[in-house]
């Protein structure tokens, strides 16, 4: 399968001698987008193949339905062309259930992975996911009977994995299954009972160290910068991450940038309101409210997000278990501090978001106001205009007949009078008040 533009790189590795696990080289981060369970979809992986990711995963597939069932195969596995490095991520509790899984997804994919690492209870109790790492020998049988059923030797088989609280047996089990020729391991840093607990890196670290097989590290990574230090606190060789915070730190500095603007002194309210009476801005208006709201809702969310990592970061029972690991404490710090700075980066962009919505309202207001007292004027200064001529002609009426008849001159007489003041010579010669005398009269 021919990849789009940007894919010639990811599989040069894989077409130069070998699969997907060539990427895999020495010193190298891989950035592998993690299975997650109704997202990872096909949409969503070509969303984040054009973002620099090196290698996708589907969510999990009940091998056994996927097998069984064409409604299932149909439902759950899609793929193009475009959609490669990929590999099929299977929960499976016998060896030949997953062997045949691989089988039909082998044309399609670079890869298959088994789940040893699922919490869920349903998983579980079916023989499925966390509760595999108990039981190493079957693992080991599951990752041979694939490799002795696809024929490509090039076809990636991986298993993700949680830890033991003795990461002795955690050891043992990847070393079994790199005996059978596993090509990676995910390692989830935190046992199957753990949730929300900080992730063992330390742990990963022994396993990395304990393999020669790549290994990836699994858990908490949600920027580059996690990429890096998890990197450089165990070795491993590649990452699973998410780009929320990364995002948000963008829509912050959108943001500043559009307020910095709003409030350029030299460009008037009137000018900003001509701006947003825009026809553009009419076809968005619709839809302004239900985004603008949305957007409260999810900076709430990853707020109090930040807030329930930072919790989990200070909690003193994590330190005292963190103190079992060598340089564990280290890097729970640098957990807390991250975590702090997601709190100012959501809450600076929720305060920010609700203050540009107030600048843009009290800018139309300040326009409008403006508009209003301008025409108030113009209004006052033609009025003020009228009344000066008025008694300018009231005045000149005075000097002719006095102060007692010009009380009873109309309207028109008086503009009679003005249009007579334009010929002064006929005025002075008493025409005019003649001419003025017999209009009044009649």
């Amino acid at each position: 399968m021919e990849p789009e533009s940007g894919g010639p790189s990811r599989l040069g590795a894989m077409r130069g001698g070998g699969g997907v696990a060539d990427l895999f080289g020495a010193g190298k981060v891989v950035k592998v987008c993690a299975p997650m369970v109704r997202y990872s979809k096909l949409t969503f992986r070509s969303l984040v193949r054009r973002y620099d990711c090196d290698v996708c995963f589907t969510p999990m597939i009940v091998a056994a339905d996927f097998v069984r069932s064409v409604k299932a195969r149909d439902s759950e596995f899609t793929t193009n062309q475009a959609d490669r490095p990929l590999i099929v991520q299977f929960a499976a509790k016998d060896a030949q259930s997953l062997a045949d899984a691989a089988r039909v997804v082998a044309p399609f994919s670079d890869g298959v992975d088994l789940n040893c690492g699922c919490p869920q209870r349903w998983a579980m109790a079916e023989g499925y996911g966390a509760c595999l790492i108990n039981k190493p020998e079957l693992v080991k049988d599951m990752v041979q009977h694939v490799r002795n059923q696809v024929d490509n030797p090039n076809y990636a088989v991986s298993i993700k994995i949680r830890i033991h609280k003795d990461i002795r047996r955690t050891v043992d089990l990847c070393q079994k299954a790199e005996a059978a020729g596993v090509s990676w391991v995910t390692v989830h840093g935190r046992t199957a009972d753990e949730r929300h607990q900080p992730v063992h890196y330390d742990a990963i670290k022994t396993i990395k160290d304990s393999l020669s097989v790549p290994v990836i590290a699994n858990g908490d990574i949600k920027s580059l910068q996690d990429i890096e230090s998890t990197h450089q606190q165990t070795g491993v060789d590649g990452s699973r991450m998410t780009l929320q915070w990364t995002t948000v730190a963008c829509f912050l500095y959108v943001e500043v940038g559009l307020l910095l603007v709003l409030c350029i002194p030299f460009i008037s309210p009137q000018r900003w309101q001509r701006i947003f009476n825009f026809s553009i801005w009419g076809k968005v208006a619709p839809y302004w409210n239900k985004g603008f709201l949305t957007m409260i809702v999810v900076l709430i969310i990853l707020f109090l997000d930040a807030v329930r990592e930072v919790r989990k970061y200070s909690a003193g029972e994590q330190n005292k278990e963190a103190k079992l690991y060598p340089n564990m404490m280290d890097h729970l710090h640098m957990k807390l501090f991250r975590a702090q700075r997601n709190i100012y980066i959501s809450g600076f962009s929720l305060f920010l978001w609700l203050v540009m919505r107030r600048v843009i309202t009290l800018i139309n207001q300040l326009a409008t106001a403006k508009g209003t007292s301008a025409a108030l004027q113009a209004q006052a200064e033609s009025s003020n205009q009228a009344a000066t001529k008025y008694m300018e002609d009231n005045e000149l009426l005075k000097q002719v007949w006095g102060p007692g008849e010009v009380q009873g001159f109309r309207d028109g007489e008086l503009q009679l009078l003005s249009y007579l003041k334009m010929f002064p010579r006929l005025w002075q010669k008493g025409r005019g008040r003649r001419l003025l005398l017999k209009t009044t009269m009649r």
